[in-house]
């Protein structure tokens, strides 16, 4: 019988571990035991890659069902294209790690070298895109907070135009002289945006300038006349409000079947009490939980016509400032937001045709020079 004890053993300091804990392992047993244990170390890691195979098929096929479900509830919850990408892409990638940190445990490997390796290249690329990092999470704050969205015309970081795309490293906009312009969404979500889309109304605002022989009170009275002839110009209180015009989460839910302002909605919402307890909301039904979104939906809108209606004013005619060569007069009126600049304009073309016809007189700089007479015996 051969014994192991007689093969000579040589210092290996290269040796891996786990192989020099094997070898070790094996001496002192004789041939045919040391079979018997290579043959159970195989039968053994092969029950092990067997388990490993079927886990990680089996994992596979229950993170694309996973995969399928997200993307569905995000479809459903009509988000936006760029988030659902990238919610999708970030959830793979993440069950699929943790797959294969499951599998690797199964194979009888150590794990948590994986996890430092992983850890380690993990602060190297974020020390090397730290700037690329700050406009993906900028991104994905404007994508979930959506302080505004494509189509809506907003100023920021200098520049002013209309929102062409939302990308989860930057907002591409287009200027009114259709310049197509980048922004990196890190300055975006932390920096200011005037978004002009969001407010249904506006006020537009002119300074009219007139010699200094005018009468103050005919020309605010003029000027008042000439705003209100525009059918444009808000007076006193804000036209019936259509659904249209607060937008889809005012006039309907995202599915497309809620309108409150239906007359069987609207009675319906007359008499709704919404449950008072968390379990009453947990168990109700999908029509009365649709019913409650409405009547919220309801009381939202008509809070904000109620506040927009104290903001809505008149024409307004005041005297600004007077200037070297002329008295300023400020002019302010309220319209759709919409007709914006169409008023703007128009008006600044009505007071510049309209105002000397009816006797008065815009000025223009002046400088008036007095010579003294020379005094007596000079020349």
């Amino acid at each position: 019988m051969i014994q192991t004890d007689d093969i000579p053993v040589v210092d290996m300091p290269d040796t891996p571990e786990s192989a020099h804990q094997a070898w070790e392992s094996l001496k002192g047993l004789s041939l045919d035991d040391a079979m018997t244990k290579i043959a159970n170390s195989v039968v053994d890691f092969s029950f092990k890659l067997l388990i490993a195979i079927l886990v990680f098929y089996g994992g596979g096929y229950v993170i694309n069902k996973l995969y399928k479900v997200v993307n569905n509830i995000l479809l459903n919850r009509k988000i936006d294209p760029s988030l659902t990408t990238f919610v999708l892409s970030l959830v793979r990638m993440v069950l699929y790690f943790i797959l294969i940190i499951t599998v690797v445990g199964i194979l009888g490997l150590e794990t948590s070298s994986f996890l430092a390796l992983f850890a380690s290249a993990g602060v190297a690329i974020g020390m090397a895109l730290s700037g690329t990092l700050q406009n993906f999470a900028g991104g994905v704050l404007i994508l979930l907070l959506k302080p505004y969205k494509v189509g809506d015309y907003i100023e920021a970081q200098g520049y002013a135009g209309t929102v062409k795309a939302i990308q989860i490293f930057h907002t591409v906009i287009n200027t009114p002289d259709n310049k197509s312009i980048i922004i990196p969404n890190g300055g975006l979500s932390t920096g200011s945006v005037n978004n002009y889309s969001t407010e249904n109304y506006r006020r537009v605002d002119w300074t009219v300038s007139l010699s200094y022989d005018t009468d103050y009170e005919a020309a605010a009275t003029e000027i008042k006349r000439l705003l209100l002839e525009d059918p444009r110009i808000l007076t006193t209180s804000l036209p019936d409000s259509t659904p249209e015009e607060h937008g889809p989460e005012h006039g309907s839910d995202p599915d497309g079947d809620l309108h409150p302002a239906g007359e069987a909605e609207t009675e319906a919402q007359d008499d709704f009490k919404a449950p008072r307890t968390w379990w009453g909301r947990l168990f109700e039904s999908k029509q009365h939980k649709r019913t409650r979104l409405a009547h919220t939906i309801r009381e939202k809108v008509g809070l904000a016509d109620a506040k927009m209606k104290e903001q809505i004013a008149p024409p307004f005619v005041g005297l600004k400032e007077m200037a070297d060569s002329s008295i300023n007069l400020t002019v302010r009126a309220w319209v759709k937001s919409s007709d914006y600049w169409g008023v703007f304009f128009d008006m600044n073309a009505v007071f510049f045709t309209s105002l000397p016809q009816a006797g008065f007189s815009f000025p223009f700089p002046q400088l008036d020079v007095h010579f003294d007479p020379a005094p007596t015996g000079q020349k």
